[in-house]
């Protein structure tokens, strides 16, 4: 039972489980016949889908795990869990099982959609989150963004196998309108997570420097850097701003929606950010702009209302 609590740990649970109801949430909030659209998978694929990204999602914090201990060690010492509650090598067959599992289980669903090509797109999310681990988290920005664009493109990844392999002539305009709209969310989840990903840099700049990281605040300090964070967190706060207002400008619903949700609390993570100093603080706004990403992907759930 310990390893498997420290096996849940070290995959982050919720973090998986927040990915998989996001999927969920496009397939059963966007992809729904009322709305005109033509999806592909049932929910056998679906299902498959689902947990071949939340394997490979955990394969990915597995190996960035086993090649974080020792930054790990001084910046979170209490949440270690490589060669202190499970060794190293167990937690590498782990990383390899589920990255075989996931890798295997996109193969089934390309091959359910009949494009076998798409089957590539797995072993390069594999071979990503294998690069980032061990290489492009020291490169200065290079890790941050690429996990940012691997959150945005599991949103993408849905749309990828439900909506494209069905594409006709007759329903291009409903499968494409769906499908940008996906494309927003991806991009709220990208800017989001990047904020996400900078403030940690902040918070763990003391390993990193030990281990070699090139992070903002490394290279410019940790002043500079959380002058350039709180600017950048004004961005999502203006897009959802102008989103809102010109797409949804008649729908009060979701207007009241995205500002309790979404809006307000962006503004307080950008106030919060721009007088931050403690490390408690950044972990807080950290944690702060993960539920405002839960909040913005639930939204989700209002589109049944909005083009009904």
């Amino acid at each position: 039972m310990n390893k498997l609590k420290y096996f849940l740990k070290l995959v982050r649970w919720p973090n998986l489980l927040m990915l998989a109801l996001m999927q969920c949430l496009i397939k059963f909030s966007l992809l729904i016949p009322e709305f005109g659209v033509q999806s592909t998978l049932n929910w056998y694929g679906f299902s498959l889908l689902v947990l071949s990204t939340v394997c490979l999602a955990a394969a990915g914090y597995i190996i960035n795990d086993i090649q974080d201990v020792e930054a790990d060690q001084i910046n979170n010492p209490n949440r270690v869990i490589i060669d202190k509650h499970l060794s190293s090598n167990l937690a590498f067959n782990w990383y390899l099982a589920l990255n075989l599992l996931g890798v295997l289980l996109g193969f089934i669903v390309a091959q359910t959609v009949e494009k076998s090509a798409f089957f590539v797109l797995f072993i390069i999310i594999s071979a990503v989150l294998y690069l980032y681990a061990t290489y492009l988290k020291y490169i200065f920005l290079v890790g941050h963004l690429t996990v940012s664009l691997l959150v945005g493109f599991s949103i993408l990844i849905v749309g990828v196998f439900e909506l494209l392999p069905v594409l006709t002539p007759e329903n291009r305009s409903t499968q494409l309108t769906i499908f940008k709209i996906l494309l927003d969310y991806a991009i709220f989840a990208f800017i989001l997570n990047f904020i996400r990903e900078l403030i940690k840099s902040v918070e763990d700049i003391q390993g990193d420097y030990k281990v070699g990281v090139k992070s903002l605040p490394i290279l410019v300090g940790t002043d500079r850097a959380v002058r350039i964070i709180f600017a950048l967190s004004l961005l999502p706060v203006f897009g959802v701003i102008y989103y809102v207002f010109s797409y949804l400008n008649k729908q009060n619903i979701a207007i009241i929606y995205f500002v309790i949700t979404v809006i307000l609390p962006l503004i307080y993570c950008s106030i919060q950010l721009f007088s931050a100093k403690a490390k408690k603080t950044f972990s807080l706004i950290s944690l702060e702009y993960k539920i405002i990403m839960l909040f913005g992907m639930l939204s989700m759930l209002l589109y049944k209302f909005l083009l009904a």
